[in-house]
């Protein structure tokens, strides 16, 4: 296997020792290069023995001497990863990809499960489709932090909870990795009934054993569509049941902060949201460990929107400005307490309406904002007054663009809705000071 050129930057190291775009990038210092990682770990080094293979077929091997062992060859491959993202071989009872409804765009589908993902970009992989090799070649490349999807220690529940009879055995690549001195944080993905109540208890006293080196545990509630025809019958949090996991939470993290000092296992924002309890004060993260799983953010968000205001002199508006916020049913009563913290700047001649948005697409069990449709919000805005601004959170965008989950585009909802739609950033901080900006525009 081989990683082919797609460009070389101009005056590089590669386009100086004749790389050029189609040659095939074969060995560094001996090392195959299969993939982004061999690359990017084997050329860290002052001084490269690099052999390649141009278009024609020539073998070809040049001497790299680099200034500095950090500094990139100058090359770009075909794909990011070189070679194809690894895809999830599970079939998990929770699986949100297989609760989506037929007909969206093929990307949707893709099950992500690859290490290099998890290292590039904080995804969270299973383990189940890596090998001893793949293991070793992660601590011989110190690859730190793994993320990983432990959802239970208990080998049986695992199987059954994956639908792979060897999910329960890969579990030992959590020892092999910790052992190893490499950095892991986990997620728990819970399912009411099945991997809640003591099973827990045990999952998050196994992974303490292998504190520090297992850094946290976010435990998540299960998401759950309505498109759910023929799959494992399971049941949302309820109320009480939340409640019962942030209580079972707190009594071990409150041992182990006595122990470490870290309370080491969290619970997402929304089993808060959804046991209808407040959300801990800024200390109880110690330092956002997973706020990617939606630990925390809301905390997060309330401080750096308070900071930002802190910033701001009372304005004064001559006439009133109103604007309109979209965002997820979770999350509504939260948004509308930081929008009238912010109205508070102008003395009330601001006035930003929240539609806390119910998702009709996927179900009124989905509330988060970040899986909202355009479909949805031009339905249940249509008709409404808007003011001069509707602020869309750019969570509900796909990634670099102005496309929703059901590719409706930002201009479609303008063009429907007619009025200018502002994206707003997830981050509290800009979230506050793009308000801010906008109505001293108006």
């Amino acid at each position: 296997m081989s990683a082919t050129v797609m460009s070389v930057e101009p005056g590089s190291y590669a386009e100086k020792h004749g790389i050029y775009p189609g040659c095939a990038l074969l060995k560094i210092n001996g090392h195959e290069i299969v993939d982004v990682l061999d690359y990017r770990f084997y050329m860290m080094e002052d001084t490269l023995k690099v052999a390649f293979k141009t278009p024609e077929g020539q073998i070809k091997l040049t001497k790299i001497e680099k200034d500095d062992e950090y500094d990139d060859l100058g090359i770009e491959f075909e794909t990011y990863l070189i070679d194809k993202q690894h895809s999830c071989n599970n079939k998990c009872i929770f699986c949100f990809i297989d609760q989506l409804p037929k007909g969206m765009r093929d990307s949707l589908y893709f099950k992500d499960d690859d290490s290099r993902m998890s290292f590039f970009y904080g995804n969270y992989i299973t383990l189940t489709n890596l090998s001893d090799e793949d293991i070793d070649r992660i601590i011989e490349m110190h690859i730190s932090p793994v993320n990983v999807s432990v959802h239970t220690m208990n080998p049986k529940l695992r199987c059954m909870m994956m639908n792979n009879r060897f999910a329960g055995d890969s579990l030992r690549y959590l020892y092999k990795l910790a052992e190893a001195g490499i950095s892991i944080n986990t997620q728990l993905v819970l399912c009411p009934g099945i991997n809640d109540g003591d099973e827990l208890v045990y999952s998050i006293n196994e992974l303490y054993k292998l504190y520090p080196s297992v850094q946290s545990v976010a435990c998540v509630p299960v998401g759950l569509t309505k498109h759910r025809e023929g799959l494992y019958e399971l049941e949302p949090y309820t109320r009480y049941k939340a409640k019962k996991v942030i209580e079972t939470i707190d009594n071990l993290s409150e041992r182990f902060k006595a122990e470490t000092g870290k309370r080491f296992c969290y619970a997402a924002d929304e089993f808060y949201l959804t046991a209808e309890l407040p959300i801990p004060e800024e200390d109880y993260y110690d330092g956002y460990p997973q706020l990617d799983n939606g630990v925390g953010l809301l905390r997060l968000f309330e401080t750096d929107v308070y900071d930002a205001l802190s910033e701001e002199a009372p304005v004064f508006l001559e006439n009133k400005v109103i604007f309109s916020l979209v965002t997820g049913k979770a999350a509504e009563s939260f948004i509308r307490s930081m929008s009238c913290a912010i109205e508070t700047l102008f003395g009330r001649k601001l006035q930003v309406n929240v539609y806390g948005i119910e998702n009709v697409f996927f179900g009124h069990n989905v509330t988060v904002t970040g899986l909202l449709t355009g479909e949805d919000i031009i339905r249940q805005l249509k008709g409404k007054d808007l003011g001069s601004i509707l602020l869309l959170p750019k969570v509900l965008l796909r990634s670099g663009e102005t496309v929703l989950l059901d590719d409706v585009t930002v201009e479609d909802i303008e063009r429907e809705l007619g009025v200018p739609v502002c994206i707003i950033d997830n981050d509290g901080y800009e979230f506050t000071k793009t308000i801010i900006s906008k109505a001293k525009e108006a």
